[in-house]
């Protein structure tokens, strides 16, 4: 029988230690510490944590990864972020659904599936710099392990399945003109050369829609031109949200971008792709026969990282993340222990 309370002490725990994007030595601290007491051989590099079921083992690797950082608290806050308080059955603090919930499930899920045979080498793991997209979190954990099977990516889902995420690329880019007097007629208005591109961005439909994540969806964001009202403006810089959408890679969907704007165009990284795990992969066809549900998720998760396998799936809702009084339901982490049990014991992958 699981203890879930004594999880619920963890995950208040780690709500009570400051662990925004940069700062997650202590909670990382703390939770090496909880699992070296109960006799788990937990290993780190920076502020990444894991621990393996069968070191050594040739067995195909499953691994269950949730991430320790958090966002900064909202200014809107009406209770303390980093103080844990239960109330009935919801659970408040910075974290405690993105994604504490999920980590103490996985981790519970872990000590229960390792406790028995299984067809695979099971890996848990706590990593850092989720939220800011940070080389030194999971980036440099995946290397120190063999090349996952299967990822179970913790996040709040309602613990339905997202078997598809859209990936995430920045761009900077720039329109570039002559400067000049604005009483003459002198100099080109890089703002106005900036804005043909800008409706391209907002008007442009790639034409591959996924039946998960629907269409590219391409967001200008950030605009910043001109130095004072008389003079010309000869470089407009703007920024744009790309969210690829699985039936492009970015470095595709860049390629078409620059084919069709006059502006310079610089992606701040390629790395964040979008994910999908096959509809007839063993572990989505156990959860549809549990009942499950899959969708795809808009947001970004460290699945866009993964060069294997994943499938996000967590207590909490998405909508509660990096909002005002966060919290999740002791209930929700209750049921997703169970479901993780179910959804993995002696799964063949």
């Amino acid at each position: 029988m699981i203890n879930v309370g004594e999880y619920i002490d963890l995950l208040c725990d780690l709500i009570a230690t400051p662990s925004v994007s940069g700062s997650e030595a202590g909670v990382a601290d703390l939770l090496q510490d909880w699992m070296s007491k109960r006799g788990l051989e937990v290993k780190r590099v920076a502020n990444n944590i894991w621990v393996d079921s069968a070191p050594g083992s040739n067995a195909p690797v499953l691994l269950l990864n949730a991430h320790l950082d958090t966002v900064k608290p909202a200014s809107s806050y009406t209770r303390d972020p980093f103080f844990p308080s239960v109330e009935g059955d919801c659970l408040y603090g910075l974290g405690s659904n993105d994604c504490g919930g999920s980590l103490v499930a996985l981790l519970a899920a872990f000590r229960e599936l390792s406790s028995r045979p299984q067809p695979y080498r099971l890996i848990f793991s706590a990593t850092a710099g989720e939220e800011n997209c940070a080389p030194d979190g999971i980036e440099i954990f995946l290397p120190q392990i063999p090349l996952p099977a299967l990822g179970i990516i913790g996040e709040p889902t309602g613990m339905q399945m997202a078997v598809a995420e859209k990936g995430l690329m920045v761009l900077d880019c720039t329109a570039h003109g002559i400067t000049g007097h604005a009483a003459r007629e002198e100099g080109v208005n890089a703002l106005y050369k900036a804005l043909g591109d800008i409706e391209w961005f907002r008007t442009y439909s790639f034409p591959e829609v996924s039946d998960f994540l629907g269409a590219v969806k391409m967001t200008v964001t950030q605009i910043q031109c001109g130095t004072q009202h008389n003079v010309v403006p000869d470089k407009c810089s703007f920024v744009v949200d790309v969210r690829p959408n699985g039936e492009y890679s970015n470095e595709e969907i860049l390629s078409v971008i620059r084919e069709h704007v006059g502006c310079d165009v610089s992606p701040r990284s390629l790395k964040h792709q979008s994910s999908h795990i096959a509809q007839d992969h063993p572990v989505v066809k156990r959860g549809l026969g549990m009942g499950l549900k899959a969708f795809g998720s808009p947001t970004t998760s460290n699945q866009t990282r993964c060069a294997f396998p994943t499938l996000k799936i967590g207590p909490g809702e998405s909508s509660r993340s990096h909002s005002a009084d966060e919290y999740i339901k002791i209930s929700e982490i209750e049921q997703a222990v169970g479901v993780y049990i179910d959804l993995l014991d002696g799964l063949e992958i």
